[in-house]
């Protein structure tokens, strides 16, 4: 059975990684981290410990079917954005044995920047706004311009919620504040429907072997909430007050992600790679997380 390699094993890559593995794939995964390579050899997952940032340390990545990158950004390595999404998508682009036959890059819907409300999808011209979708739209025209490009697919992730990420629940148990703005669109994605997306795109590259990539497809739910009605119904499940809101510093994450106020199609996800999502809007997802204690 083929083998999947895994670049960046975690809140999404693993859940990805379990259903290759109910699937009977073989699976391999790289992280900076011994103690996580131990957890990864515990659940199945050969690891390799390696930085995408470093190019010497790649040189060991193992024979793969398809690659996932689904690098985050974690703020105390002390490296900025734009050396691990685009830089280290092209050192590991550049490691990689020939065995390799399609690559899947995690992206973000963030890449389309500012849209005053109006919906977008996979035509939408991107206008990113914010370093991460600067760094995740430098990554992707990597990959286009490299020779696997053309066998591999962009997902462009809504905002990833699910067990352990419902944000602001402190501030609902306890009648504080949100800093952040009442208005505007979120668009979501419940973690384990985008592990299936991750899993149905690769299915579908292997059945579109020959049409030329790579292929674009936004991942969210389809249904945009506004932030209030969002929150409110986090408070209603949990049992807390409805909500109050502050204005957040002008120049904090915050207020910068309120300034992309869009709404994000999904016709490509459910129709061309069929995914049938478990979560199909925020109530489904807030329900199973916070009546099982889930996002605490």
């Amino acid at each position: 059975m083929a083998t999947k390699l895994i670049i960046g094993c975690g809140y999404l890559g693993w859940r990805a990684a379990q259903l290759w593995r109910a699937a009977g794939f073989q699976l391999a995964a790289a992280t900076r981290s011994t103690a996580r390579a131990d957890e990864y050899r515990r659940g199945g997952v050969a690891p390799i410990v390696a930085d995408v940032a470093s190019r010497q340390s790649l040189g060991c990545l193992p024979d793969a079917e398809t690659v996932l990158f689904a690098v985050g950004y974690d703020r105390s390595s002390g490296v900025d954005i734009q050396t691990v999404y685009a830089l280290g998508l092209q050192n590991v682009l550049s490691a990689l044995p020939p065995t390799v036959e399609r690559v899947i890059y995690i992206s973000t819907t963030g890449v389309y920047g500012s849209a005053d409300g109006r919906w977008v999808d996979e035509a939408t011209p991107p206008d990113p706004r914010r370093d991460g979708g600067r760094a995740s739209l430098a990554a992707e025209r990597i990959l286009t311009q490299h020779p696997l490009g053309r066998r591999s697919a962009i997902l462009r992730l809504a905002g990833i919620y699910g067990p352990g990420r419902v944000p602001y629940l402190e501030n609902l148990k306890r009648g504080q504040a949100i800093a952040a703005p009442s208005a505007g669109w979120l668009n979501l994605i419940h973690v384990d429907d985008a592990a299936r997306s991750v899993v149905a795109a690769d299915r579908w590259l292997e059945a579109q072997r020959g049409a030329a990539g790579p292929h674009i497809f936004c991942v969210a739910d389809g249904a945009p909430v506004v932030r209030r009605e969002y929150y409110a119904e986090a408070a209603r499940l949990i049992g807390a007050p409805p909500p109050h809101f502050v204005d957040p510093p002008a120049d904090s994450p915050a207020a910068a992600r309120a300034g992309a106020d869009r709404r994000v199609r999904n016709a490509r996800l459910t129709g061309e790679l069929e995914v049938k999502l478990q979560y199909p809007s925020y109530r489904e997802g807030l329900a199973a997380i916070l009546c099982s204690g889930g996002g605490y």
